[in-house]
């Protein structure tokens, strides 16, 4: 295997390339290995300042017509082109920042392309204007960008949460300021060299390096109309108070502790073999992932049996090599904070299983882990990582008030035999998607629309709407004095 090499992340501001603001003695690092890759990075308030400045100047009403919507779609298929090219760059690099599989994080990287091109494809099929009834008059419907639009993105989707967000916004016409995760930033760097190289109009996308400071510049600046942030609670939270003061536009995904119900008529390995796919896909490192399993007592033991019984098979490893099958967990924060939960769960009661071998290598292994025996109670926070806890409950009723007692909002997951009981029993979960008998990170359908429920965030997904997100509604029209009321 080739020594691992990241280059040291660099500012794109006011349509240039500069040099970030290094920290002093601190590293970004290799999972595999805890050895550095390159020098951390922070960006400083006048740099802050001259992209909040350009964003501002490059937002205008010349942006909106139908030749600068057509001249953003080229561009878009073009980058699509140029990132394309590069998708083996990207899947590395991904690998190496996330502590994704090479292999996993290949299948996401080839799947950047088509969701580029989505975005312009929207771009030409969503009418900028469409006249409404009006009993006769002229009124219009525009769509409208509702202006720089700062874009926060976490280290667990290093690439394409970058490449989805930004390439939204830019299709509806916001400037856009991308940070991405202090932990992970050189997989969006990529993508935003590629966006450069399609000839993107200027002022038209921005990216700044940093900590939750640099975030926190951002989102709390007057000139910015629209964030979208990926991430923690915390930070959620620190961003809404922030956009209270102006009442920006927000889309705030946040995670939870996603439910999984396991009912009394389950097929076992069905549930098993899902719920492991859901707990180690991208390391278990993605917000809609199994978190707590609420199983029928009498089905407990045997899923505890058989979820044991996989992950003592399981090939972890270097993710930079081709077999592995689960890598190392993304940054030592992170790591800090998964043995921090498991620590909290065995205070409670939990015993902990933890089957699988670990490699020779000094980096942020760790095991699945399954923690059982403990109340469900107590097992409320994002575990965000691969592991699970698994409780016993009596009833679909007793699991319904269990995941609801403390809901996640974001995803759910129901095992069960008769489809029709299990989708029933899904519907009355609080969350905005509910997967049965499965854990894949596609969207269930083309239509799904995925809100975020309650501490899940603000806002939500869904397959097409993604350019709308960025775009505001404007009603202009003749107005008839004598109409009636």
């Amino acid at each position: 295997m080739s020594n691992p090499h990241l280059p040291q992340p660099t500012n794109y501001i006011a349509d240039e390339w500069s040099e970030c603001r290094t920290i002093p003695e601190a590293w970004n690092l290799d999972p595999n290995t805890g050895q550095p890759v390159h020098r951390a990075v922070t960006t400083s308030s006048d740099d802050v300042e001259r992209a909040l400045r350009h964003a501002e100047r490059s937002y205008g009403f010349r942006r909106w017509d139908d030749a600068a919507s057509e001249e953003r779609a080229a561009v878009i298929e073009r980058a699509a082109d140029v990132v394309e090219a590069r998708i083996e760059d990207i899947a590395r690099t991904d690998a190496l920042t996330s502590g994704v599989p090479i292999a996993q994080a290949r299948m996401v990287a080839q799947f950047l392309p088509h969701r580029i091109r989505s975005s312009a494809a929207d771009l030409r099929t969503i009418p900028r204007r469409t006249a409404l009834e009006a009993g006769g008059r002229d009124v219009r419907l525009y769509k409208v960008p509702w202006g720089p639009a700062a874009i926060l993105t976490p280290w667990n989707g290093p690439s394409f949460i970058p490449a989805a967000k930004m390439v939204s916004a830019l299709a509806a016409g916001c400037p856009v300021i991308l940070k991405p995760s202090e932990h992970a930033p050189s997989s969006a760097q990529i993508v935003v060299e590629c966006f450069v190289e399609a000839g993107l109009p200027d002022g038209a996308l921005q990216l700044v390096h940093g900590a939750g400071d640099v975030g926190a510049a951002l989102t709390g600046d007057h000139r910015v109309k629209i964030v979208s942030f990926t991430g923690g609670p915390n930070a959620g939270r620190a961003i809404a108070r922030a956009a209270a003061e102006d009442f920006k536009v927000l889309q705030l995904e946040l995670g939870g502790n996603n439910p999984a119900l396991v009912l009394d008529d389950a097929d076992i390995d069905v549930a098993a073999d899902a719920i492991l796919d859901g707990m180690t896909k991208l390391n278990g490192q993605w917000c809609e992932g199994p978190g707590k399993v609420l199983a029928h007592k009498s089905l407990v033991e045997p899923l505890l049996d058989a979820l044991l019984d996989r992950i003592s098979g399981i090939d972890i490893g270097h993710s930079l090599e081709e077999n592995t099958q689960l890598g190392p967990i993304s940054n030592a924060p992170h790591f800090a904070t998964l043995q921090s939960r498991i620590d909290e769960l065995r205070a409670h009661g939990a015993s902990i299983h933890q089957p699988a071998e670990l490699p020779t290598l000094d980096g942020f292994f760790l095991s699945p882990t399954v923690a059982s025996g403990v109340d469900a109670s107590v097992a409320t926070a994002e575990l965000f990582g691969p592991l699970i806890s698994l409780h016993a409950v009596e009833s679909d009723e007793d699991a319904l008030r269990v995941a609801n007692a403390d809901p996640s909002g974001l995803d759910a997951y129901v095992f069960g035999g008769d489809l029709d009981r299990a989708i029933e029993v899904g519907s009355r979960v609080l969350a905005g998607e509910v997967r049965v008998n499965g854990a894949k990170i596609a969207d269930l359908a083309d239509g799904s629309a995925q809100s975020f429920w309650g501490t899940s965030g603000i806002g939500g997904h869904a397959p097409g709407e993604s350019v709308r997100v960025f775009c505001g509604d404007r009603v202009v029209g003749v107005d008839a004095p004598d109409f009636p009321m």
